[in-house]
């Protein structure tokens, strides 16, 4: 696999294509005109770009503190030496360079509060690991990824087609970032021993195992249990409830208490689930609207 392919962590990208995807499908019949497809592209482009941009951010700072040194996850594109950290640096530069230029032209359209929100959504990635006082550092990633990854993303994909904030939006960027920080959640589990060595002080770190892996199963359940008060709006979101088999083998594997290598498998499944999850009910939501 190309080496900016894997810094890139494909794997985790479901997170950023999901809310834009729910979104959209959230505005659909709110707006006489219908789906203005280019917008839908270019908030896609954004969302994939910002978080293309924080994992290269990430590797770069995780490798300059030496919390990457004993990662059992992916691989890390500085501490295996498969790129510089200069070229890592590069790249997140070039993926932010591709959001501002995305987000520049909604912008334009849609009016020059999405200026406002786009910067804040770099400045949150920037900062997730980098910077003097990195929040990822001190167990406020799982917010980050909820807001952003959910809230933001979500209702802000419905707003570039109807420029202005609904409730279904809203309401649905809910299960959208449950589930989204759910796979933060299990990464962190994975990394407790390695990011406590390198004082990487995560929420999984401060709360420890057993917290973790209730939270992470309370965080898949939640989206799911989100679903009926969706369909009070949109009945065929009830659709999503189809991807609920998808769930048992990361849900499982949690309350098994698999650890280090053996939550690989469990960060991928969690992925297929948010993936799953998202195209369901974006479909439920389009078909209802």
């Amino acid at each position: 696999m190309n080496r900016w392919v894997l810094g890139a962590r494909p794997r985790t990208l479901p997170a950023s294509v999901v809310p834009v995807v729910v979104g959209t499908a959230a505005a659909v019949g709110a707006s006489p005109t219908g789906i203005i497809w280019w917008r839908a592209g270019a908030a896609l482009v954004v969302s994939v770009a910002i978080q293309v941009a924080t994992n290269y951010v990430n590797d770069y700072a995780d490798a300059a503190r030496g919390s990457d040194r004993h990662r059992v996850g992916p691989t890390r594109l500085v501490a295996s030496g498969l790129a510089t950290a200069g070229e890592v640096k590069q790249a997140a530069l070039a993926a932010g360079g591709v959001t501002v230029a995305a987000g520049l032209a909604l912008a334009a359209v849609v009016g020059p509060e999405l200026v406002v929100v786009g910067a804040a959504c770099l400045a949150a990635g920037f900062f997730y690991t980098a910077g003097p006082r990195p929040y990822g550092y001190v167990g406020l990633g799982e917010v980050f990824v909820f807001v952003f990854f959910g809230v933001v993303a979500t209702a802000g994909s419905a707003y570039v087609q109807l420029e202005r904030l609904t409730l279904l939006a809203v309401g649905a960027s809910v299960p959208v970032g449950l589930l989204a920080t759910a796979l933060l959640v299990v990464n962190n589990l994975r990394d407790i021993p390695s990011d406590a060595a390198a004082g990487k002080r995560t929420l999984a770190v401060h709360a420890g195992d057993p917290v973790t892996r209730t939270l992470f199963v309370a965080l898949v359940a939640g989206a799911y249990f989100a679903l009926p008060v969706l369909a009070l709006a949109r009945p065929a979101a009830l659709l999503a409830l189809l991807s609920a088999p998808l769930a048992l083998r990361p849900v499982r594997a949690v309350v098994r208490e698999e650890r280090g290598s053996g939550l690989v498998p469990v960060l991928i499944a969690t992925g297929q689930v948010q993936l799953g999850f998202g195209v369901l009910l974006a479909v439920g939501l389009a078909l209802s609207g």
